[in-house]
């Protein structure tokens, strides 16, 4: 089974990153794929086995697709990216953000500094899940812990 610490490890360094993302909009045109983005043939190589590893990328007829779990994946990193450019904002969202702090006049300055619908509903829907229990969010970090195979039984699709 695949663990998210294989995923994210697989998409860790900037070069693997942009070769997952240039996979994911190339949609199967990956023939430049090494001169394009200035990698030798073992970085290429090498991060091209950890992201089938890691079940982001799937290899047919000698072209590469993303997977479908490559796809979720592809949405969550452009979250990531949103996020970024919105963490100025965030951080001063962070930083009147209280339990003293009335969450009707937070949720209008979150309303206010964010248009991006995905983020504004991940903090609106933060502040309506400040009382889960502890014990539920423990078991769920345990899911997240599921071992992954070993690399040398994963097999390499040709």
């Amino acid at each position: 089974m695949i663990s998210v610490s294989d995923i994210l490890g697989a998409i860790s360094d900037d070069k693997s990153l942009v070769l997952f993302n240039t996979i994911a909009i190339a949609s199967g045109d990956s023939t430049i794929l090494i001169s394009r983005l200035n990698l030798t043939r073992k970085q290429y190589y090498s991060r091209m086995i950890d992201l089938i590893n890691a079940g982001l990328v799937r290899r047919i007829n000698g072209k590469y697709f993303v997977t479908s779990l490559g796809k979720v994946v592809y949405k969550a990193q452009e979250l990531i990216g949103m996020a970024v450019q919105y963490s100025s904002k965030l951080k001063a969202i962070d930083s009147i953000e209280s339990p003293k702090f009335p969450a009707a006049e937070l949720s209008k300055i979150i309303d206010t500094l964010i248009s991006n619908s995905e983020i504004k509903e991940i903090l609106v829907s933060r502040q309506r899940n400040n009382d889960i229990p502890a014990e539920y969010e423990i078991a769920y970090n345990r899911e997240l812990l599921v071992p992954a195979p070993k690399r040398s039984s994963m097999q390499f699709n040709k």
